[in-house]
């Protein structure tokens, strides 16, 4: 139970300031789930019943548009993970979720969530604050999407989530960002060059800083 109360105040820390007593309310419905690199966790069709929260690992929400793999989110420590459809409605997920590396989640069920949030506010704060959290980051993705080029996405990209840069296949990272693999790496070797370009000089002209993109 100390494990499962550490992350309910991790996640109170994150979305939403809870007291001792919710910590250890949120905790006793918190169920641990391991995965192995490239199992899936989600199945198409399938019912999302949990939201999962990633103590360890990184996972990524896909689906098959004309026969072609498109991610559509990244997550990994620290965040929640859950197709948001599916949850809500209580119908069968359109998207897949899989561990791209070995994984540790711990789910909150749906059914003794929401019987908690009937009877302590806490909770459904917490679950509001949750949703405002994912509403907030698919329109900032998709807005994104809408509004930069190529190079605008990539650099927010690494800018705010640099994990997913270093952590995430460069195939599926392209198709997050919707461009081929090539652009992609047209794109990486571009900021790179202007990152090289604009790292400050001593006075012997020597670096003394180094960018270590890859």
């Amino acid at each position: 139970m100390d494990k499962r109360r550490d992350i309910a105040r991790e996640i109170s820390r994150i979305y939403c300031p809870l007291t001792p007593q919710a910590i250890e309310v949120l905790g006793n419905i918190l169920v641990p789930m391991k995965f192995q690199k490239g199992d899936t966790i989600l199945e198409e069709g399938k019912v999302c019943r949990a939201l999962y929260f990633v103590e360890k690992g990184m996972v990524r929400q896909y689906y098959y548009k004309n026969k072609k793999d498109v991610t559509e989110h990244f997550s990994f420590e620290g965040r929640i993970v859950f197709c948001i459809e599916s949850f809500l409605k209580q119908e069968p997920s359109r998207l897949i979720v899989e561990a791209l590396e070995n994984t540790v989640l711990y789910a909150i069920p749906y059914d003794a969530f929401h019987t908690l949030m009937v009877r302590n506010q806490e909770m459904e704060m917490l679950y509001r604050k949750i949703l405002e959290h994912v509403a907030i980051s698919s329109q900032e993705h998709a807005d994104s999407q809408r509004f930069e080029n190529a190079a605008e996405r990539y650099d927010r990209l690494l800018r705010e989530k640099p994990e997913i840069i270093l952590r995430a296949p460069m195939v599926h990272i392209a198709s997050f960002l919707q461009m081929t693999p090539e652009t992609l790496s047209r794109v990486r070797g571009a900021s790179v060059g202007a990152a090289k370009n604009t790292t400050p000089r001593d006075q012997n002209g020597a670096w003394w800083a180094e960018t270590n993109l890859k």
